[in-house]
């Protein structure tokens, strides 16, 4: 069939976006289901406003679990998907921009530890968290605009004190820096993102990477542990080979 020209406008108003545009053809079949997908994840988004502050249309899935939902924001149009749970106990809670996606059976917790309370977790505009996400913002994970996080990336914002070997771990504490992302990054899956590090904007993290130091804008790193790889500025790029051969 021809493109659904009512349908893509009808998106981009939603999203603010007037360059928004679908790259592939769908049958009718295909429409309908995904229109009657979307119906009822609107009629449960409904419902969940009730408890948690969203503005424009909120998208909820089957499963979906909020506790503590008046710790939970949002801007215009967030979905989230079948088996997303999200913990907004923190100092700050849950804090999401327009346009926030979060696939299926994904996991954003804020406190671990009630003896600890956590400081929360912040995501900008136009971010996208794809499936199987856990982000764990006991020390604060800040997320910025137009992020693409891929399946089965984990974020920690906190690490376990292990310095006195008389002692056990769990009673030692724990050491808070927080993580922050800054905006237009694409983070590959199954990427590990590690306490105290920052990733500057537009950075590009390899599939599998470990990431415990902070990353220069415009970078593509990856690895175990991840290093920077090469930058995505021209005239950055033969900076960072000279490091590279100088190492």
């Amino acid at each position: 069939m021809k493109k659904p020209v009512l349908i893509e406008k009808l998106i981009a108003k939603l999203k603010r976006n007037p360059n928004y545009r679908w790259e592939s053809k769908y049958s009718t079949r295909d429409l309908l289901i995904i229109l009657s997908g979307r119906a009822g994840q609107a009629l449960r988004g409904g419902w969940l406003k009730l408890f948690i502050k969203t503005e424009g249309i909120t998208f909820v899935g089957a499963g979906v679990k909020v506790k503590h939902p008046h710790l939970v924001k949002a801007g215009k149009n967030l979905i989230l998907e079948d088996g997303v749970y999200l913990n907004g106990l923190s100092e700050q809670g849950i804090m999401m921009g327009d346009n926030v996606s979060i696939a299926r059976n994904s996991s954003i917790i804020c406190t671990g530890v009630i003896a600890q309370k956590g400081v929360g977790v912040s995501i900008g505009n136009n971010t996208g968290i794809n499936a199987g996400a856990f982000i764990a913002g006991q020390g604060g994970v800040t997320i910025g605009n137009d992020v693409i996080l891929g399946p089965g990336v984990k974020i920690f914002s906190e690490n376990h004190v292990f310095s006195k070997p008389d002692m056990i771990i769990k009673d030692q504490g724990v050491i808070r820096q927080g993580v922050i992302i800054g905006n237009n990054c694409w983070i590959g899956a199954a990427v590990t993102i590690l306490d105290g590090v920052e990733i500057g904007d537009g950075c590009v993290i390899a599939a599998g990477s470990v990431v415990n130091k902070s990353v220069p804008a415009n970078s593509v790193a990856g690895g175990v542990p991840a290093k920077v790889i090469k930058s995505r500025i021209l005239n950055q790029q033969s900076e960072i080979e000279q490091v590279l051969r100088s190492a």
